[in-house]
């Protein structure tokens, strides 16, 4: 069995992800998450909106009970020409708010031009806090965040995501268990020398001189002409670690969504997050070396992995040798689960799910890498934002009057009719 390179290979990537990064964190200690009750700095939160419908009514909401002082506090929801009633529900929700703006795209431009234009509108912010849509954040995230820029270098902090849904069926359940894993452990190592290269867009706060230093590459970004919209999180971090600034994350600053519970929603996700990897993986290689060692080494074996795993699987099908490398896929994501069973032992039944539940990742690990890996690749100048907010129909409910007119907007200067 043709097995050992990509089990050495993947050994490499586990050891960096499952033992290194933790080990580090223990051993740096305080070190590791430091913070600064001090700074208070005006924050302005921003929303790229597209297609949410109802939700980002409740997302604003959500947000207008952060814990930090109100005066020194703006929301600015950017609508990239949704095709639902989303507009709509952001000016109800800036109804009564004047520190609420909705803006209105002139054309459907992408997250990433949506976010830096709203940037330029939020003039008095120091820091820029980046929210999806789609998320309800929790009341201490802001400040959790903004605590933690206790450097001059520091350029970006962000948080963590909480599955929802984590009990509406398989697929959930394993998600929940996925996300445990990616964001307890997988960023410890990258966190051990604050160089984290993806930063999700669903949480993280930006200084605002360093977002209008990257403008020019932020909006130049493209594949042969053309513009990308998927991907910009992670684009946008390792740009901040390329030009020298330093990143940070967090599990104290967290947020909830609500994760694919279809097939086809997981496999949309997936897609677009395998053209993200690939397209700045491989747009990376001209600076990694410039990376912290251990962190760069951690980089450059993930991009391998990623390139030569669906050919081993490839390779094993046509051999007839693909239920050993299942056994194999069994006995990791099995270890994991028990792995996640023992950190979760003391939450409440409502906040875990059973360890036995991510399995089910051993099967559809292979199966993406080797679908969608290629079809990644081959599709790498797609600009479609292929997030959920795109499929979900507009509510039965609008915050439309009976008249069919929109209710008041905010009287802001980044207001756009």
């Amino acid at each position: 069995m043709e097995l050992f390179p990509i089990q050495l290979l993947f050994i490499v990537v586990l050891m960096n992800r499952y033992v290194l990064g933790p080990l580090l964190r223990r051993l740096k200690g305080r070190q590791f998450d430091r913070v600064d009750d001090t700074y208070l700095p005006q924050v302005a939160i921003v929303i790229p909106l597209f297609n949410e419908g109802e939700g980002i009514y409740h997302g604003v909401r959500s947000l207008l009970e952060q814990d930090y002082p109100s005066h020194l506090l703006q929301i600015v929801v950017v609508d990239d020409c949704s095709k639902d009633d989303s507009y709509a529900w952001a000016l109800k929700a800036a109804e009564g708010n004047p520190n609420v703006i909705v803006m209105r795209n002139p054309e459907n431009m992408g997250k990433r031009k949506g976010i830096n234009r709203a940037v330029k509108a939020a003039t008095d912010a120091e820091i820029i806090v980046s929210v999806d849509s789609d998320v309800i954040v929790d009341k201490a995230a802001v400040r959790q965040l903004v605590r933690r820029f206790v450097s001059p270098r520091i350029a970006a902090v962000g948080g963590r995501t909480y599955v929802t849904n984590r009990h509406q069926n398989w697929m959930t359940r394993m998600i929940e268990i996925k996300f445990h894993f990616a964001q307890e452990w997988l960023k410890d190592l990258e966190r051990s020398f604050r160089q984290v290269m993806c930063l999700s867009g669903c949480l993280t706060a930006y200084r605002r001189h360093v977002l209008l230093e990257l403008e020019p590459i932020l909006e130049a970004r493209a594949i042969a002409g053309i513009p990308i919209k998927y991907g910009e999180d992670r684009f946008l971090t390792r740009q901040i670690v390329k030009h020298d600034y330093e990143t940070v994350y967090t599990l104290d600053a967290f947020c909830f969504t609500a994760a694919p519970s279809t097939l086809a929603g997981y496999f949309s996700q997936q897609l677009r997050w395998r053209r993200s990897n690939l397209v700045d993986l491989l747009g990376g290689l001209s600076h990694a070396w410039r990376l912290h060692p251990v962190v760069a080494v951690h980089y450059v074996s993930q991009l391998a992995l990623l390139l030569s795993y669906p050919l081993v699987i490839v390779h094993n099908v046509l051999t007839g040798e693909f239920w050993d490398i299942l056994a194999f896929h069994f006995l990791v994501i099995g270890l994991l689960g028990v792995i996640y069973r023992i950190e979760t032992r003391h939450l409440p039944a409502d906040r875990r799910v059973h360890g036995a539940s991510f399995l089910p990742m051993a099967l559809l690990m292979p199966v993406t890498y080797a679908l969608f890996t290629p079809l990644a690749l081959l599709t790498l100048d797609s600009g479609s934002w292929e997030t959920r907010g795109s499929a979900n129909a507009a509510p039965e409910t609008s915050p439309v009057d009976s008249g069919g007119r929109f209710p008041p907007t905010h009287a802001g200067e980044g207001t756009t009719p």
